[in-house]
């Protein structure tokens, strides 16, 4: 497995921050990461989910599948109570 990315020391995917959340995710991405590890985000919204699943659908179409670890608890509540958690990738 790939080693996990510090998700360029992003500590909150919010709806403030997310143009600028979702630029640094792809260029992660396209500079070949496959692992994003969420640790460091000490603030989320719903803003993550379409992050995590833009970020997901750009992988994707390079071919490659991308994993999230260390997710925070309210997005993993969120992306199940929204039923799209089964399409976040998990590590």
């Amino acid at each position: 497995m790939a080693e996990a990315n510090p998700m360029l020391s992003l500590d909150a995917l919010t709806f403030q921050n997310a143009q600028a959340a979702l630029e640094q995710g792809c260029a992660a991405v396209a500079a070949g990461e496959t692992v994003f590890d969420l640790g460091g985000v000490k603030a989320a919204d719903s803003s993550a989910l379409s992050l995590m699943l833009a970020w997901q659908r750009r992988a994707q179409a390079q071919g490659r599948a991308l994993k999230f670890v260390n997710v925070p608890a309210n997005v993993e509540a969120l992306a199940k109570l929204y039923g799209v958690d089964a399409l976040l990738g998990r590590a």
